[in-house]
């Protein structure tokens, strides 16, 4: 069984985001660290880029501090390598495909493959473009997972019947950032993926309270949580473990007892 499989086996799972290299190396391996402690089950770890389109201001601004740090694709491999010394946690890096592409595509999953990194999402590559880099991720043991935005049931159908790893049902359309409300139909969407695959279904985009993820949690297997952690690092900066243990301790309970 896949690491990825794994962590939805033993009920919904939750799943926090951060940049890696904001605010520096060191702290991005203590608060992964601090985030399996508290209980999250599978960790997303952005690759820095200087222009990630599907990004709400907030990981914009986190994107931006890293690479002023000068954190770059080789930095964050590193990062995961720390991590892998003390963790067998899943890790699922989220970048655009220019690095990747930078990087040589054979390369880059031939590291991930050495790091044990789970699974990637690339937020700019349209499924109909995956082709290029599905086999090379296969090969090398990386779910290459699939956002489903609210569209028709017809174009859900066709993504989800090829997803690896689990789906990142995006809550709404536009970017990433945390919302007062999410009004999408979004039981309607999870049912319509889960007609087309078994695989996990995991809700994202928006999602920042404990009352958020339990409600998106009752009509899914997971809930992912990026803006509102990248909020607590921009605050407190190389001082966010607590808080970051704090706070994901209570998302995973919500999301644990949906």
């Amino acid at each position: 069984m896949s690491r990825i499989k794994q962590a939805f086996s033993n009920g919904k799972a939750f799943i926090p985001f951060l940049t890696a290299g904001d605010p520096d190396a060191d702290s991005t391996v203590k608060y992964i660290l601090a985030m399996q402690r508290a209980g999250a089950d599978i960790v997303e770890i952005g690759i820095p880029f200087s222009d990630p389109t599907a990004e709400g201001v907030v990981i914009q601004d986190a994107n931006i501090r890293a690479l002023s740090e000068g954190m770059t694709t080789d930095g964050v491999f590193d990062i995961v390598k720390r991590v892998r010394q003390k963790s067998d946690i899943p890790l699922v890096f989220l970048t655009y495909l220019n690095p990747v592409f930078h990087y040589g595509y054979d390369r880059f999953f031939a590291k991930c493959k050495d790091l044990q990194v789970d699974g990637i999402i690339i937020p700019d590559m349209p499924f109909e473009e995956k082709g290029e880099l599905a086999d090379v991720a296969e090969n090398n043991g990386v779910d290459l997972i699939s956002l489903i935005a609210p569209t028709s049931e017809g174009r859900i159908k066709m993504i989800a019947k090829e997803a690896k790893g689990y789906v990142y049902a995006v809550s709404s359309m536009g970017v990433t950032g945390v919302r007062q409300n999410i009004e999408t139909d979004l039981e309607s969407i999870v049912k319509a993926i889960r007609r087309a695959t078994d695989i996990p279904v995991a809700i994202g985009f928006g999602i920042s309270t404990p009352e958020q993820a339990a409600k998106m949690a009752k009509i899914s297997d997971g809930v992912i949580v990026g803006s509102a952690i990248v909020k607590i690092i921009e605050k407190y900066g190389r001082d966010a473990e607590q808080e970051i243990y704090d706070y994901t301790c209570k998302m995973k309970q919500s999301v644990y007892n949906a």
